[in-house]
């Protein structure tokens, strides 16, 4: 059954990546850089000086950085441990693959830009809630325009998208609460 799910995975990947052709590549090469959406973070950590202060603010750059580390952490220990080689080092669909990506990884399960991309998301999201109730919505979105892109690029499969996607979101919520907690007790009168 794994097997089976596995060249479902495959064969998805084929179909979605070769969807790509040359006049968008430049679009999700953007998109996929790790820097592209640095004014997206400042934003919002903006957004959040602005309706909860200094200390807050201060308090979560460290909250945030846990939470980017310990995903990109986990991400990278599941990667080395499970260790399926990414679909543009994959034998049987690196000939068959647009790879469009500056390099290519090892390995691939499960992917780091979707886990980290919806940590953010899903944390910036609850934590603003409260003063912009739809801006989750646009940061979940944004978080899987960002995973369809490392299939688009070609080094990742589906699956390795959807497994950082939901770890993402447990570990941006689990962060969220413990921003909360150290609210609460540090910051809060």
């Amino acid at each position: 059954m794994l097997d089976q799910l596995l060249e479902y995975d495959k064969e998805l990947f084929l179909y979605l990546n070769n969807l790509g052709s040359e006049s968008w590549d430049g679009l999700w090469l953007a998109i996929t850089h790790e820097f592209t959406f640095a004014p997206l973070y400042a934003i919002l950590l903006f957004l959040i000086y602005k309706k909860m202060g200094w200390k807050a603010l201060l308090l979560m750059v460290f909250v945030i950085a846990a939470m980017i580390t310990f995903t990109d952490q986990i991400t990278n220990l599941f990667k080395h441990t499970i260790q399926r080689p990414r679909p543009c080092r994959a034998e049987g669909v690196m000939d068959l693959t647009r790879f469009i990506a500056p390099r290519c990884g090892k390995y691939g399960f499960f992917s780091g830009h979707s886990s980290n991309s919806m940590a953010a998301a899903i944390f910036a999201g609850l934590l603003l809630k409260p003063y912009y109730k739809n801006l989750i919505y646009l940061l979940l979105i944004w978080s899987l325009i960002v995973a369809y892109s490392r299939i688009y690029v070609g080094v990742h499969y589906p699956l390795d998208l959807l497994c950082g996607l939901t770890f993402g979101a447990l570990a941006g919520f689990g962060f969220y609460k413990f921003n909360s907690y150290l609210l609460k007790r540090f910051i809060s009168n």
